[in-house]
């Protein structure tokens, strides 16, 4: 596993750059794997998707605290690229929010999202979302900033209030978290290319996160064109296990209907390649470097 704390260093800087950083979803671990080994600048550790995959339910609150660093230290152990990881609402009160940050920094995480819903929370882009009061969450994110051990592991601060409380009420609740000591704004679910530059516009100069959900409420975007708004990352969560839903659908309609696999339309990982990607080269070499024989 690479230090964490260089990861932490590489992507603080980077995220100081102006240019955008395109961070995909990785929520289990071939997702991880994959993502790993295509030279991206960050990742993305998703609660929606963690939550489905490691539990089979919805992001609604169910997962604990153990169930997602857990989930944070394997990623840390398959991964050499820095990512960002979802810490819900930070698991509680202030005391929850210190020990999730110092127990996701410990598992290698280089930054946590926390964000203001009520608990339980849900996924950002559902409706019935309910917020804490706006002083509440500033508490949570000083508490974050101060309970880090590397400066340079990330607080990014999210606001859900724009879907019930609009827009104004988001820009203000970011605003105190920025004096709170948030390294990144993250307005949830803004729901036109105007209230997009609005954020950009309001938050000049200061790192910004879009979330791009395919189907959520808030548009879909050309890298170009989140740069040109002020963004500095933009995390595509759900790409990835929206992507492999709709393979394995197809796969496994296939094999329904036609009882085989043979003649499948979904084009299929190359199962060579797929062993050599889940580490099978290395095991091949460990056997020979210790086979009892000495051959």
């Amino acid at each position: 596993m690479v230090d964490p704390t260089l990861k932490r260093a590489r992507l603080a800087a980077r995220v100081r750059e102006p240019r955008l950083i395109s961070a995909p979803g990785i929520f289990e671990m071939i997702s991880a794997r994959i993502a790993d080994r295509m030279d991206f600048d960050c990742l993305y550790m998703t609660g929606y998707g963690v939550v489905a995959s490691y539990l089979g339910l919805p992001d609604a609150g169910i997962a604990t605290y153990t169930d997602m660093v857990n989930r944070v230290a394997q990623f840390a152990q398959v991964t050499t690229t820095p990512f960002i990881a979802d810490g819900d609402t930070g698991y509680g009160g202030l005391l929850n929010v210190a020990h999730a940050v110092r127990g996701y920094e410990a598992a290698g995480a280089c930054g946590i999202q926390i964000e203001d819903q009520e608990f339980p929370k849900k996924c950002g882009h559902m409706l019935g979302r309910r917020v804490i009061a706006m002083d509440d969450m500033a508490a949570k994110v000083r508490v974050a900033a101060q309970s880090r051990t590397d400066a340079n592991f990330l607080i990014v601060a999210r606001t859900d209030a724009r879907t019930t409380h609009g827009l104004d009420d988001a820009l203000r609740r970011a605003e105190a978290y920025l004096r709170a000591g948030a390294d990144v704004l993250f307005v949830e679910s803004p729901e036109s290319v105007e209230e997009m530059r609005r954020i950009g516009e309001t938050f000049k100069g200061v790192p910004l996160l879009a979330n791009m959900v395919e189907g959520g409420r808030t548009p879909v975007l050309s890298a170009a064109e989140l740069e040109a708004i002020g963004y500095r990352i933009a995390i595509f969560p759900a790409t990835g296990f929206l992507a492999t839903a709709a393979a394995l659908e197809s796969v496994y309609a296939g094999i329904r209907t036609h009882g085989s696999s043979m003649g499948g339309a979904t084009s299929l990982y190359p199962f060579a390649k797929m062993s050599q990607l889940m580490g099978f080269d290395e095991v091949a070499a460990f056997d020979a470097r210790h086979r009892a024989d000495g051959s």
